[in-house]
């Protein structure tokens, strides 16, 4: 026992030599049982400090030794820790970036110099020379190759312009069969100038002719071909982005420039690099990466008018959001162009190799490219659906709003999908491998990877289900728009279709469930265990069940409504005395909207009765009073030749089932003999009908010499044979007494039950 811990403190007293500490050569132990130790002890007094140490010594100088090595990695790891420690660490070491920009910017030159000739030491003036003259040969014969290619394909590249200027297909077709052929070109440049240089060239030549021809010739020209499809200065009137030739023309212009300064510092950083200069000896690098941000921030500055508009659009659907991106985009541009400016200089003070060579790779700027392209993107996302939805069906505000719901769907999913390749093509760039973080469940950034794709996976899901749905709804209710009748404020309409009640609440459901279990799911991925939340959740639905029974009952109670299909949206209804047109129904209540404008919230468990109006076919019974001597057959034959006049009409025949007939003398009271008629008809089409029948009756009786019974009221007065010799005031207490009659009739005729007639009012 003794020897193992005797060796164990021979191995810890070397280690701890590395750790100050204040001691006393050959010092006795101590009353208390703890030893000094001496500094720079040699092997052999080790040995004989260990053998004059007792084991109990041997713990306590070991437990001190350990508690001194764990307080100073603590203190080591709060000071890595704090963030203020950390910012400033990286803030001076950019501040000893730029003081080493500043102290190297005599050297600029005479390092470029140098690089140049470390190049033609390597070749030799001759070689120099030769090498140009390779590389110049090779390009000529690249471009007469194109220039043939062109040639021997004039059919396809003289194809016509499209004659209608408004013509979106014709425009994208002509373009992008433009583009085509410039790329077809460019291809058939780069095959012939990578086949002459492999043979023309050697190993050694093509190191520094291949950069030269990628990064200043190919790129920019590549680039070049893209901005006239999209920019088309010079063919304004199949231009496909929302922008005037100037800006056209500027922008065009200055975005090949800027090409051709990134090819150049990619250049010049890869020259510098093959001939033995670094960026430690010239801080060139600093000063072109700079200058393209500056060039950025100049153009968006000055075409801020011409990439509003570009970004703004000619979408009349476009939203408040919309515009705001287009207002600030130029400002957003000069900010990403800032902000890499930082970023790089950042990473350039870190000096890590590796991030130096993604820099040199130009991550960075494939970065911005797809951030600031971004915007654009969104735009021609818009373009895309506005000319690819399908068009409006039906006509007025429900359809309108089903079309702009439909289409505000479609730019959102191609926000999401967009913004996905965006994201994978700036970690590509940055050598990220999403797949491998995603997988390593116990890493934060795999964790928080899962967390985006889950919640983009439940955000799609979400607006196809509203996708599906609002186009479904439109095409059900544009189906079942308003009648005449409802339109004149009279009720009793026909309702919509049973999916057309239901979906709503699908939709409404189909949200909230792919919203809770895509939360959780996301949540889960985060490392939060998510049983307490549903346990909590399930405890919380008791107390519900439990406290709100009213609730409950209203909402069983719609259900089954539904499922009985007692009423759908757009029916009229009577509730217990409350008519109306169900105008919407949510998931405990439904709303009636009265003919003349009152809406009434019903809950469902207060339904005892439930009387629809507009449930497949409505009977319309008139009433006629006549004068006593009219001849009821002839009567009859009249409606009868109205019904069949009507069943043959074009604008009526569809809203009958049965056709109007004669129900013969229903009744007689003291004007006259009272002549029923009556029809069958589809819901929401009985008072248009009602309406004609009316004016063809008044028509037929005024050909036929029948009138209408009017209400008279005859007055006798005992003891006068002659009307004549009534005085002034003796007629107007008549006509008084005769007026008070009439209306006394009439409020008794109103009181009497069956009054009216058809929906209730």
């Amino acid at each position: 026992m003794l020897t193992s811990v005797r060796l164990f403190l021979a191995i810890f007293s070397i280690c701890c030599l590395c750790y100050p500490v204040s001691a006393q050569e050959n010092e006795a132990p101590s009353p208390t049982g703890t030893v000094s130790i001496p500094q720079d002890l040699t092997p052999e007094q080790v040995d004989d400090l260990v053998a004059r140490m007792s084991d109990d010594q041997v713990r306590a100088i070991l437990l001190e030794r350990l508690d001194a090595v764990a307080e100073q990695n603590q203190a080591e790891e709060a000071e890595r820790e704090d963030p203020i420690t950390e910012i400033g660490e990286i803030w001076a070491a950019m501040v000893a970036s730029w003081t080493d920009v500043a102290v190297t910017v005599p050297n600029l030159f005479t390092a470029q110099t140098q690089a140049v000739g470390n190049f033609i030491g390597t070749f030799g003036a001759n070689g120099v020379f030769v090498l140009l003259g390779l590389v110049l040969s090779v390009l000529v014969a690249g471009l007469i190759a194109e220039k043939l290619f062109g040639l021997l394909t004039r059919n396809w590249r003289n194809r016509p312009e499209p004659a209608d200027e408004n013509d979106l297909w014709g425009a994208v077709s002509y373009l992008f069969n433009r583009f085509c052929r410039e790329i077809a070109g460019l291809v058939v440049f780069y095959v012939v100038i990578r086949a002459l240089g492999r043979g023309l060239l050697t190993p050694e030549q093509l190191t520094f002719a291949g950069p030269f021809v990628f990064y200043l010739i190919w790129i920019p020209r590549l680039g070049a071909a893209a901005s006239r499809f999209i920019l088309a200065p010079s063919k304004p009137h199949f231009r496909l982005v929302n922008i005037d030739d100037h800006w056209a023309k500027y922008l065009y212009r200055n975005l090949v420039g800027l090409l051709i300064l990134i090819g150049f510092t990619l250049f010049i950083l890869r020259f510098n690099a093959l001939n033995g200069i670094t960026g430690e000896d010239t801080r060139i690098g600093f000063w072109l990466n700079a200058a393209i941000h500056i060039y950025i921030g100049v153009i968006a500055w000055t075409a801020r008018e011409g990439l509003s508009q570009m970004m703004l659009g000619t979408d009349p659907d476009r939203t408040k959001f919309d515009e705001e991106v287009a207002r600030y985009y130029p400002y957003f541009a000069i900010g990403v162009s800032a902000a890499f400016w930082f970023l790089v200089e950042f990473l350039a003070a870190q000096r890590d190799p590796a991030k130096i060579a993604l820099l040199v790779q130009g991550a960075h700027f494939i970065t911005m490219f797809w951030l600031l392209i971004a915007p654009a993107l969104d735009t021609l996302i818009r373009g895309l659906v506005r000319h690819l939805q399908p068009p409006m069906q039906g006509e007025g505000r429900v359809a309108e709003r089903a079309y702009k719901s439909t289409k505000r769907s479609y730019i959102r999913i191609g926000r999401v999908l967009a913004g996905i390749v965006i994201i994978l093509m700036i970690a590509r760039a940055w050598d990220f491998d999403l797949e491998e973080i995603a997988g390593g469940r116990e890493e934060a950034g795999g964790r928080l990877i899962q967390f985006f794709i889950i919640i983009a996976v439940g955000y799609i899901l979400n607006e196809l289900v509203s996708l599906w749905i609002n186009r479904r709804l439109a095409k059900e209710q544009t189906e079942a728009e308003q009648s005449p009748d409802a339109e004149a404020g009279e009720g009793g309409g026909s309702g919509g279709s049973r999916l057309a009640t239901v979906l709503p609440l699908l939709r409404v459901t189909a949200q909230v469930a792919i919203a809770v279990i895509f939360v959780l799911l996301a949540l889960g991925a985060l490392g939060i265990n998510i049983t307490p939340l549903l346990a909590g959740a399930g405890v919380l639905g008791l107390a519900i069940g439990f406290g709100a029974q009213k609730l409950v009952a209203d909402i069983v109670g719609g259900i089954f409504f539904l499922v009985d299909d007692a009423f759908r949206v757009g029916e009229y209804v009577d509730v217990g005395g409350t008519t109306g047109t169900v105008e919407k129904i949510s998931i405990r209540s439904m709303q009636l909207r009265h003919h003349r404008g009152p809406v009434h919230t019903i809950p469902y468990g207060e339904i005892q009765k439930l009387t629809n109006y507009s449930r497949d076919w409505v009977i319309m019974k008139l009433k006629f009073t006549v004068p006593f001597d009219t001849d009821p057959n002839k009567v009859k034959k009249i409606f009868k030749k109205i019904g069949a006049e009507m069943m043959a009409d074009e604008a009526f025949k569809d809203g009958f089932l049965q056709p109007f007939k004669s129900q013969g003398v229903f009744d007689f009271d003291d004007v006259g003999m009272i002549i029923r008629g009556k029809f069958m008809a589809k819901p929401g089409k009985q008072f248009t009908l009602r309406k004609e029948i009316f004016n063809r009756v008044k028509a037929a009786f005024n050909e036929n010499g029948i009138d209408f019974a009017r209400r008279e009221v005859r007055v006798a007065i005992p003891g006068l044979d002659d009307a004549d010799h009534l005085s002034e005031e003796q007629k107007a207490a008549i006509g008084a007494a005769a007026g008070e009659a009439v209306n006394q009739q009439v409020e008794q005729q109103a009181q009497k039950p069956g009054s009216t007639h058809g929906a209730p009012k």
